[in-house]
């Protein structure tokens, strides 16, 4: 199983989103608080439909709380300001992958805890800022799944 973890997500159709994702994937959703909006928000719900039942989700009131109760051996820090991609790296069943939120990306700690193992989504248009959240949540997880299963891994 994948781990998508956000942190501190700003917008109720984006995780909505991503969570309808992870329950069609049998990924682990992680939600690292305080979140942008309340989880009964009808844009979430609306986002996630009636796959938010199906949905394996885990809450953290911050990121030291999911370090302390969840932390996967190794994640995987998705910014624009690495230098390796998705492509250059083996991801693992059981990877997590981090994500920050809409408006300010991940905070300057979790850069800092998490530099030897930050990666990026391939961009070819270098003059435009960054992909959706959910959109990239997307490619990173399909392609981890792709990797993990052609290994014959369980993920």
């Amino acid at each position: 199983m994948l781990h998508v973890v956000l942190h501190q997500p700003e917008i109720p159709q984006n995780t909505g989103n991503i969570g309808r994702m992870c329950a069609i994937t049998q990924s682990r959703l992680h939600l690292i608080h305080p979140l942008g909006f309340v989880i009964s928000d009808r844009q979430l719900k609306r986002s996630g439909m009636d796959y938010w039942r199906e949905l394996d989700v885990e809450h953290h009131a911050d990121w030291n709380a999911y370090q302390t109760s969840a932390a996967p051996s190794r994640c995987w820090l998705l910014t624009t300001k690495a230098e390796r991609t998705i492509w250059d790296v083996e991801f693992a069943a059981e990877d997590a992958l981090v994500f920050g939120n809409e408006g300010h990306g991940a905070p300057e700690s979790l850069h800092q805890e998490l530099e030897a193992t930050r990666i990026m989504i391939p961009q070819f248009a270098t003059d435009l800022r960054s992909l959706n959240l959910s959109t990239a949540a997307g490619i990173v997880v399909y392609e981890a799944l792709r990797q993990i299963r052609s290994r014959n891994e369980p993920g």
